[in-house]
C-alpha cells in the first residue's frame, strides 16, 4: 500500500506547536477526527492504551503511534513535524520531532502491522528523514510521502 493511500495533503502538519507527548496525541487525535468523522477522544484514548504497551518512538526523533477503532473504515494517517521536539519515551531516549499517525479498523489485522512496518521502513531512510525535517511546507511535505520509495515486503 503506497503512503499516499494512507495520507492525503490535509493529513500533514508542518508544524505543530506542542510541548508534551500528551499535546501531540491530541492534537494529532483532533486533525485525525476532522479528516475521518471519527470521534476525537476516541481517536486519543486508543492512542493512550497503546503507549501503555510501550513508546511509539522508535528513535532518531520517530514516533509512529497508531490505534485501531471499531468505526474506522479504512486505514489513514496523519504526519505532524514539530517545531520543538518533545520528549516521547522512545526507545533510544532522544526527544522526537517527526510523527506518524496511523489509524486502522480493528478489523484490519495484518494490513495494520504491513501499513506500520512500511512507514517505519521509509522513516529509516535519512534522506527522506532530513527533507521531512528541512521543509515547513505542507505540499512539499505531502509530495515526500507520495514519492517515497515503498517496499512491497512486509
Amino acid at each position: 500500500m503506497p503512503h499516499r493511500d494512507l495520507i492525503t495533503a490535509d493529513a500533514i502538519i508542518p508544524a505543530l506547536k506542542a510541548s508534551t507527548k500528551k499535546q501531540v496525541l491530541l492534537d494529532l487525535s483532533e486533525r485525525a477526527a476532522e479528516l475521518s468523522g471519527l470521534n476525537q477522544r476516541e481517536i486519543f484514548d486508543s492512542l493512550i492504551q497503546r503507549e501503555r504497551l510501550g513508546s511509539t518512538g522508535v528513535g532518531n526523533g520517530i514516533a509512529i503511534p497508531h490505534g485501531k477503532l471499531a468505526k474506522a473504515q479504512k486505514l489513514f494517517g496523519v504526519f505532524a513535524r514539530l517545531e520543538k521536539p518533545v520528549a516521547f519515551e522512545s526507545l533510544d531516549g532522544q526527544p522526537v520531532d517527526l510523527i506518524f499517525l496511523l489509524i486502522a479498523p480493528e478489523t484490519a489485522g495484518a494490513d495494520h502491522l504491513t501499513a506500520l512496518a512500511r512507514i517505519a521502513r521509509s522513516l529509516r531512510d535519512p534522506v527522506l528523514v532530513a527533507k521531512l525535517r528541512a521543509s515547513r511546507d505542507p505540499s512539499a511535505l505531502y509530495a515526500l510521502f507520495s514519492q517515497a520509495p515503498i517496499s512491497h515486503a512486509a
